[in-house]
C-alpha cells in the first residue's frame, strides 16, 4: 500500500527577512491551497494512505474540508511545540513508518530540520520559505502527481530520483549538524535573529555546490567564474575580507550587495576542510543554529550521500511516455 507523508511547516515564509529585504509572504491559507492540491494529486494517482505532521493553523486538516479523497489521511500522534523540533521528529515518525515519499513545505531551513532523520526517504520540497534553493517552486497538482507516480513505483527510470549532497558540520571532530546549502562563519556569537544579512559579520562561507541564478549565500558561489571543470559537482569555500575585489550578490530577496571575496576553493566530494576556531557564530541554511565556543575547532566535510529528491518534471516526462497517464492504464 503505497503512503506518502506531508509536513506543512506554518512558520515557512515569515521570517525577519521580510524586514531587512523582501522576501516573499507564504500565507498559512496559502499553504492549506497547496496542501489540497497535493492531496487531490496523489489521490489521482491511486494512492491510499496520507500521513500528516499536525500544527496550530491545522494545515493539513483545513486541507481535506471539503475535498472529496479516496485516500485515507492520518496524522501523527505527537505534541506540537511550534518549533523546528516538530518537524525533526515527524520526519523521523514518518520514516519509521516507512512511507515511501515525503512532501514538504518549507524552505531551506524546514527540509534541513526533516534531513536530519528522513534517512533514505524520497523528498519532494515545495518552496514556501524565504531563500529557496533546496525547494522547487512547482503546482501542488503536480507534485501530488509526480509523489504519488514514484510512491506507487510506477516509474524507475535513472534520473528520476537523485540524490543532493550536504555539509556535515564538526567541532572538535565530532559531527553536530548538518547543511543542505551552505554554512556561514560569523563574527559575532549572539544568535538574537535567526537569519542572517549582515554580510560585514561573515568571515568565509561553505556550499554543497556551485549553483547559478539563486538567492542567499549560494548566489556568492554561482556569481564567481568558475575556472574548474564544469562536468564536476564541487561544492566551494569563499573567503571573506572587506577590502576584497567585490562581487555583487543577491544575499536576500531583494538585497543585493557588494561581497569582498579574498579566496575562492573548489570542495570535492568527501573533502573534510578546517574552517574556523572559535568564538564564532554558524549560520546554516540562512539561520544561526551553531555557537562555537573559544579555542573550539570548526570543520566541515562535503558529503555527498545526503537526502534522496524527486525530480518532479523529470517523473511526469518519463510516466507520460509510458502512457501512465491513459486513463486505462490507472488502477
Amino acid at each position: 500500500m503505497a503512503c506518502v507523508g506531508i509536513i506543512a511547516n506554518p512558520a515557512s515564509g515569515k521570517d525577519i527577512r521580510r524586514l531587512v529585504a523582501h522576501g516573499s509572504v507564504f500565507s498559512n491559507q496559502e499553504k492549506v491551497n497547496i496542501v489540497r492540491r497535493v492531496l487531490l494529486g496523489l489521490d489521482a494517482m491511486g494512492v491510499e494512505s496520507v500521513v500528516t505532521m499536525p500544527d496550530d493553523f491545522q494545515i493539513c486538516r483545513k486541507a481535506q474540508e471539503s475535498t472529496r479523497l479516496r485516500l485515507h489521511v492520518q496524522e501523527l500522534d505527537m505534541p506540537v511545540f511550534g518549533r523546528q523540533v516538530d518537524t525533526v521528529r515527524a520526519a523521523a515518525m514518518m520514516h519509521d513508518r516507512g512511507i515511501d515519499g515525503l512532501i514538504s513545505l518549507g524552505g531551506d531551513g524546514t527540509n534541513r530540520a526533516l534531513a536530519k532523520t528522513c534517512g533514505s526517504t524520497p523528498l519532494l520540497p515545495l518552496s514556501t520559505g524565504t531563500n529557496n534553493v533546496f525547494p522547487i517552486m512547482m503546482e501542488g497538482t503536480l507534485a501530488g502527481l509526480a509523489a504519488g507516480i514514484m510512491a506507487r513505483r510506477l516509474v524507475t527510470a535513472p534520473g528520476c530520483l537523485v540524490r543532493r549532497p550536504r555539509l556535515d558540520i564538526l567541532i572538535q571532530d565530532e559531527v553536530v549538524d548538518l547543511a543542505l546549502i551552505d554554512a556561514v562563519v560569523c563574527t559575532d556569537t549572539s544568535i538574537a535573529s535567526r537569519a542572517i544579512w549582515e554580510i560585514d559579520k561573515v568571515r568565509c562561507v561553505v556550499v554543497t555546490q556551485r549553483l547559478p541564478a539563486q538567492i542567499g549565500f549560494m548566489a556568492l558561489a554561482g556569481n564567481l567564474p568558475n575556472a574548474q571543470d564544469t562536468t564536476v559537482n564541487h561544492g566551494m569555500l569563499i573567503q571573506l575580507r572587506p577590502d576584497a575585489p567585490p562581487v555583487l550578490a543577491p544575499i536576500a530577496p531583494g538585497l543585493i550587495v557588494p561581497v569582498g571575496v579574498h579566496a575562492h576553493t573548489p570542495l570535492a566530494p568527501g573533502e573534510r576542510i578546517d574552517i574556523a576556531t572559535g568564538p564564532c557564530m554558524l549560520a546554516l541554511d540562512g539561520e544561526r543554529e551553531v555557537t562555537v565556543r573559544t579555542g573550539e575547532q570548526v570543520a566541515i566535510r562535503l558529503n555527498p550521500e545526503g537526502p534522496y529528491v524527486i525530480d518532479p518534471q523529470r517523473v511526469l516526462a518519463e510516466a507520460a511516455q509510458q502512457g501512465i497517464f491513459l486513463q486505462e492504464q490507472i488502477p
